[in-house]
């Protein structure tokens, strides 16, 4: 796409659609950038699958965004709702870790792609900053009409399986006012080599496209070295983060700036940058000093550059902020995989921790797997520069295999990398790990990158020492968990049950939803569901303790084993609130008795297909009032029949009548027919299963009386 934007109201799909939608959005609304999200099918992470108006290198930290971040497109996605940025200040109050790393002026939007309740993706727009500090009606309009097409778009994608986000974004060619002929190009050339002092062209990716014979000898250097180069990259007094720092700010603001910088011995230079879509017009002049005033129309001059790694810093920056959200163990090793590997130039990299005496590895990204296993759990008695860094602390490089084999004669080269960095994860004073990075060509590992590097080691053995921990407490909320709930459902003849259960998608991922079923004899069960208060240890074992209070009442009227059990709760004083539903389950004369302790009413499907949702005389929660009662009602359970019992996990979401959502499961019920009870739990449970950000936990009990005669049966 260069220039040309295709009507997105053609018919089409896949990612030539996308592409076509994100380019007239931009191009209506004025936008110089954008981009658009998909949802990973686990919900859990947004990939940027294509992006225009700024290069992939600027944009690598939001390549992969994980749902739970504090970022615009990802609470845009989570709220089901636009999130419009409309200056630096609110950037900075609003996501101050975004504006650390940002810290240029432009505004922003990132609204939601979804269809029928169901969000796909997001979509993110950016205008240089003299946008007015709000959207316009029709700016809202455009975005809007966006959404609504590319909503059917991904959602297509999803169901057939086609993958519209790949590992890297695509990226949309910039458009152009016009294009010159071969003649006017020479002319264009010429005209610049008559300008005084120099110029050049940067290209988005900050790759020098033209430069004049002058400012080629202002840099010192020949054209053909410059040519294709980044100017930080290619000159080395021009490696520090102010240069860069300007060509980012004058990107992503969309106006002028300037720096000025040295050349040695004493040649001082003053670079004015003139941004647009397709690139950065950059005019080079002699200044006598770093003081010397720009223009008048240039915005933002930088001081004086001093050497330093522009883009490690700038990562690093990023490195920081990210790592501070990090949850997981497995989240510190993508977000560390996302970050240093674009940020040190490195091909592959290794996370181990020390567990139980040996060196682990935890994570990794570039590597094969069996090299993995070769490596993983090296003792660490071992003679290796991973365990020799865990164990003193100190950082090994190497340039190259020569270097490696000098210090480790015992090595063997087992892939193709050409030089390594080892650095200690010490946290708190101890050594919690090592990090391995790989480079597939010798490095020369200046003292500033080392410097940068063992800085960046100290802020992933935080993050990891947090994760481990978040991780430990997370197998225990697991291990009590299961610990509490039934490991099998009893067998009871002429029955068929299915039960599921699945956790809030935060917290400690325990919570107090219970299910259970009690064999009573050959033709009597009882089946029983409920939800605690609260997701926690507290809430875990007072779930344990209801469990309990209702197993040894089974067998009385339902309203009598919700009595007791409340009475229970009082006297324990928890201060939690429970809703429980109980049922008897008479096989022989096909009904079963219900009472209910403000739990979310049963749904019923009859042997025929009807489906209703089961109204209950009402009756108040467990563990307020001791003295409550709780009336019952019979209902028919025919052989054939479905009675689906239920926490509000499974049909409360932000923004959703809970009676619509009710009415929409008993739908769902009723549309599903023809199907196993295990499959129908998992069929009603999907749902929940793709709510990217679900705040409750889940149980679903399913019961069946199937054909098989009951003794006693009529």
């Amino acid at each position: 796409m260069s220039g040309t934007v295709t009507d997105p109201r053609s018919h089409g799909s896949g990612p030539d659609a996308v592409d076509s939608v994100l380019g007239h959005c931009a191009r209506r609304t004025g936008a110089y950038a954008g981009g658009v999200y998909v949802l990973s099918p686990d919900g859990q992470m947004l990939q940027l699958a294509v992006l225009s108006g700024i290069s992939r290198r600027i944009a690598t930290p939001w390549v992969r965004v994980p749902l739970p971040a504090a970022s615009p497109v990802s609470d845009a996605v989570r709220q089901g709702g636009l999130v419009w940025i409309g200056s630096q200040d609110e950037l900075a109050r609003r996501y101050p870790q975004l504006a650390l790393v940002l810290p240029h002026p432009f505004a922003l939007v990132a609204a939601p792609i979804s269809t029928g309740g169901r969000t796909w993706g997001g979509l993110v727009l950016h205008w240089s900053s003299a946008h007015p500090a709000t959207l316009s009606a029709q700016e809202r309009a455009v975005i809007d009409d966006a959404c609504r097409r590319l909503g059917p778009i991904l959602r297509q994608a999803a169901d057939s399986g086609r993958v519209l986000a790949g590992p890297e974004p695509r990226i949309l060619s910039p458009s152009r006012n016009r294009a010159a002929g071969p003649a006017e190009a020479q002319a264009a050339a010429d005209f610049a080599e008559r300008l005084p002092s120099g110029c050049c062209a940067l290209d988005p990716d900050g790759r020098i496209t033209f430069l004049t014979t002058a400012a080629a000898e202002l840099l010192g250097a020949g054209i053909p070295d410059l040519l294709g180069a980044r100017p930080w990259e290619a000159l080395a007094w021009l490696d520090n983060p102010v240069a860069e720092d300007r060509y980012r700010a004058a990107v992503l603001s969309r106006r002028p700036t300037s720096f000025t910088a040295r050349r040695p011995p004493d040649q001082w230079l003053s670079f004015h940058l003139y941004p647009d879509a397709s690139g950065i017009s950059v005019r080079i002049v002699p200044t006598s000093s770093a003081d010397a005033v720009p223009p008048p129309h240039l915005l933002h001059p930088a001081p004086a550059a001093e050497p330093g790694r522009a883009t490690a810093l700038y990562h690093l920056m990023h490195l920081a902020a990210t790592l501070t959200e990090a949850v997981g163990v497995q989240d510190v090793v993508e977000r560390v995989g996302d970050q240093i590997l674009p940020a040190f130039g490195a091909q592959a990299l290794a996370l181990m921790a020390a567990e139980e005496g040996r060196l682990r590895i935890i994570g990794h990204h570039g590597c094969s797997a069996p090299l993995m296993r070769r490596f993983d759990a090296a003792p660490l008695t071992s003679d290796t520069p991973a365990v020799h860094v865990l164990t003193t602390g100190i950082p090994s490089f190497f340039g190259s295999f020569d270097d490696l084999k000098a210090a480790y004669p015992p090595a063997v080269l087992q892939d193709d990398m050409a030089a390594w960095a080892f650095l200690p994860l010490i946290t708190s004073g101890r050594p919690v790990g090592s990090l391995v990075l790989a480079y597939d060509r010798p490095r020369a590992f200046p003292a500033e990158e080392r410097s940068v590097l063992t800085s960046s080691a100290g802020l992933i053995a935080q993050a990891l020492d947090r994760a481990r921990l978040h991780d430990a407490t997370q197998q225990l909320a697991h291990d009590l968990q299961a610990g509490l709930l039934p490991r099998t459902l009893p067998r009871v003849p002429g029955l068929d049950v299915a039960a599921r259960y699945l956790p809030s998608s935060y917290g400690m991922d325990v919570g107090g939803d219970f299910y259970d079923l009690i064999r009573l004899d050959e033709a009597a069960a009882a089946a029983t569901i409920g939800d605690v208060q609260g997701h926690n240890v507290q809430a875990a074992t007072l779930m344990g303790q209801v469990r309990t209070a209702v197993h040894a009442s089974a067998g009385a009227p339902p309203g009598e084993v919700l009595a007791r059990t409340n009475r229970l709760l009082t006297d324990l004083d928890a201060g939690l609130f429970t809703s429980c539903l109980y049922a008897d389950l008479d096989l022989a004369r096909h009904s079963a008795c219900l009472a209910t302790a403000g739990h979310p009413p049963p749904i019923l499907r009859h042997p025929d297909g009807r489906t209703e949702i089961v109204e209950l005389p009402p009756g108040l929660l467990l563990g307020i009032d001791p003295a409550a009662d709780y009336p019952t009602a019979r209902i028919p359970l025919l052989p054939g029949a479905v009675l689906v019992l239920y926490t509000d996990g499974l049909v409360e979401a932000p923004g959703t009548d809970i009676e619509d959502a009710i009415r929409a499961l008993a739908g769902r019920l009723a549309h599903a027919r023809n199907q196993p009870v295990d499959a129908l739990a998992d069929t009603l449970v999907t749902g929940a299963q793709h709510t990217a950000a679900r705040s409750d936990d889940v149980a679903l009990l399913l019961i069946s009386p199937h054909r098989t005669r009951v003794p006693g049966a009529r």
